[in-house]
């Protein structure tokens, strides 16, 4: 399983360019191990976070945020968007988009 995303700023009807991101996998201890980062491109992507792919479990995607509101100049009410999910089968692609403004975040499990 191979896994992406997408930041888009909802705000400002844009791309959400130089947010940095970071894929972690809970393991059996409950613990989070970072597995991947990126950081957004200039369409708000990152094509790929984990090279060799995902097994099946627990993953978190953290979008630092902060970073990108301090780059626009505004200031951040969400500094950090967290984004825990599911990998049941391991293969194909999984997409998360991230849809971003100051005072709000919404994602689903795209294609």
């Amino acid at each position: 399983m191979s896994v992406s995303t997408h930041v888009l700023d909802t705000a400002r009807g844009r791309p959400a360019k130089g947010v940095p991101v970071t894929l972690s996998h809970r393991g059996t201890d409950r613990r989070w191990t970072v597995v991947g980062r990126g950081k957004t491109d200039a369409d708000g992507r990152v094509r790929e976070l984990a090279e060799g792919g995902l097994a099946a479990g627990e993953y978190r995607l953290d979008f630092d945020t902060a970073h990108y509101f301090q780059e626009q100049g505004d200031t951040e009410f969400y500094p950090e968007v967290s984004v825990v999910f599911a990998v049941v089968d391991s293969r194909g692609h999984l997409h998360i988009p991230l849809l971003l403004s100051p005072f709000g975040y919404s994602t689903y499990k795209g294609t």
